[in-house]
């Protein structure tokens, strides 16, 4: 079975073009974070459904699906509906679609490959028309613009849906649901959505909504907002921070069940983020709100990566730290070339890696390079900032935006010797709780200055020193 998993750099994510989109919406499992609406009658038979994800964690036993879209009644067998599914009958974090209609089993099968990159954006159609004479064409899946043929699943058969059959799409009395199940909202994702789309009564093209590059042959989105989107239709852009379930259409609304404001992310298929990596953890570490955030509920070695690897460049990001009660020194945190060491192993003086520590110092290789100001106890009152720069091998480190160590450079060594094989962020912690990056896409700590790059891109607490840029990949096109 083939398996979608780059792990680092983003690099099936959509580059830059002739369409930018500006803003997606992070939705959270943990937070029960979803858009619902109550449904009106309109098109059963004939709809089109478009949506852009990126995830930030995959579904495993104790969360084991994670529907990104969902219409139905009151009940789990009476739905339409797509979710990645992850457990011990079905670890491979495929993606399944379900349609379900009184009890009658119109169509349940899953994608023949797993869907497991945390890096990158995916752009999903599912474009239904059950008029149609030809089976095959009355339910299309698209991924990233390929038409996908969909198996069956242990003890079903795949089987095209019934000419004529209606879905609970558009089913006056239902319920829809972006970003969780139809059953009171759960089973819910985690990760970002943008330009999600319902075109009501027509059975759209995957290319109304994405095409090829020509330079790069990554799929990348097309404006939409010149369909028609039908009665029923409605297109999220997430563009009103205030009112995130505005339909850009017009017509009409989804509720905002625990969304706010701050859940309104510039991450998006246009201008991809660095992110922490879910896919390199100890098991009792959660990452959360848009794989920004780390925890851990026990003591013992841990280390977490970003998913992005730079060779070259000038990079700004920034922490707020919490340097936890068993070990002041803890955590540490900075940049490593280290990617064969198990994430619950000792990083601690590792030779490929530089880092701060919560209470100050600055290491390379192991060697005590200097101090600085320390991190605050309170996350909210500490922010370290990192401007690396990987050509002259140099760290800028500021706390809570003035530098250390007089305004001077700290000299780095370890990036002359990992240059082909790269250098990430990286947090290595024995204990301590709730550590918040901010890579400027999106943070749970919400900034009061919102400085961004010399680019524009990125929404931090303080300014990054001229010449720094966040890690973005259009930024990345140009530096790094």
């Amino acid at each position: 079975m083939a398996d979608i998993n780059l792990g680092v750099g983003g690099a099936n994510s959509a580059v830059a073009g002739g369409y930018e989109i500006e803003n997606s919406l992070k939705f959270e499992h943990s937070n029960a974070e979803s858009l619902g609406k109550d449904q009106a009658q309109g098109t059963q038979t004939t709809w089109t459904f478009s949506t852009w994800l990126k995830r930030t964690a995959l579904s495993d036993t104790s969360h084991s699906y994670q529907h990104v879209w969902a219409a139905g009644r009151s009940d789990l067998d009476n739905g339409t509906k797509f979710y990645f599914r992850g457990d011990s009958s079905y670890p491979e974090n495929r993606i399944f679609f379900y349609m379900d209609n009184g009890g009658t089993q119109y169509l349940h099968g899953a994608t023949s490959q797993s869907f497991r990159d945390t890096s990158a954006w995916y752009h999903i159609v599912w474009a239904v028309d059950t008029t149609q004479s030809t089976a095959s064409d009355r339910s299309k899946v698209y991924i990233n613009g390929e038409l996908q043929t969909l198996v069956g699943v242990p003890g079903a058969a795949f089987t095209n849906p019934p000419q004529n059959s209606s879905t609970r799409v558009n089913d006056n009395g239902g319920v829809m649901y972006v970003g969780a199940a139809n059953v009171n909202g759960g089973n819910r994702f985690n990760g970002y959505l943008a330009e999600t789309v319902l075109i009501d009564g027509s059975q759209l093209d995957v290319t109304d909504f994405g095409e090829y590059d020509d330079d790069t042959g990554i799929w990348i989105p097309k404006d939409v907002s010149e369909l028609s989107f039908g009665t029923r239709g409605f297109y999220l852009d997430y563009s009103d921070a205030s009112n995130l379930g505005n339909d850009a259409d017009g017509s009409t609304e989804f509720n905002e069940y625990n969304i706010t404001a701050a859940d309104q992310a510039t991450d998006t298929p246009t201008n991809n983020f660095c992110t922490l990596n879910p896919l390199y953890k100890c098991a009792d570490t959660t990452m959360t709100d848009g794989a920004t955030n780390c925890d851990r509920t026990n003591n013992g070695n841990n280390t977490v990566r970003g998913t992005f690897v730079v060779t070259t460049g000038k990079w700004y990001w920034e922490v707020a730290v919490h340097r936890g009660t068993v070990n002041a020194n803890y955590p540490f945190m900075g940049m490593t070339g280290n990617f064969t060491t198990e994430p619950c192993s000792w990083l601690y003086g590792d030779s490929k890696s530089f880092y701060v520590s919560g209470s100050g110092s600055v290491e390379d290789a192991g060697s005590y390079k200097g101090a600085g100001t320390a991190a605050a106890q309170d996350p909210s009152h500490s922010i370290y900032g990192f401007a690396v720069d990987i050509d002259n091998e140099e760290l800028y480190w500021y706390t809570n935006g003035t530098v250390n160590n007089s305004g001077n450079a700290y000299s780095i060594s370890t990036s002359v010797g990992n240059s082909d094989e790269g250098m990430t962020p990286f947090l290595f912690m024995f204990t301590g709780a709730n550590q918040s990056f901010n890579f400027g896409g999106y943070s749970v700590i919400t900034p009061s200055s919102a400085a961004s790059d010399a680019n524009g891109y990125g929404t931090f607490e303080y300014a990054p020193p001229s010449g720094y840029y966040a890690l973005c990949t259009k930024n990345l096109a140009e530096f790094g």
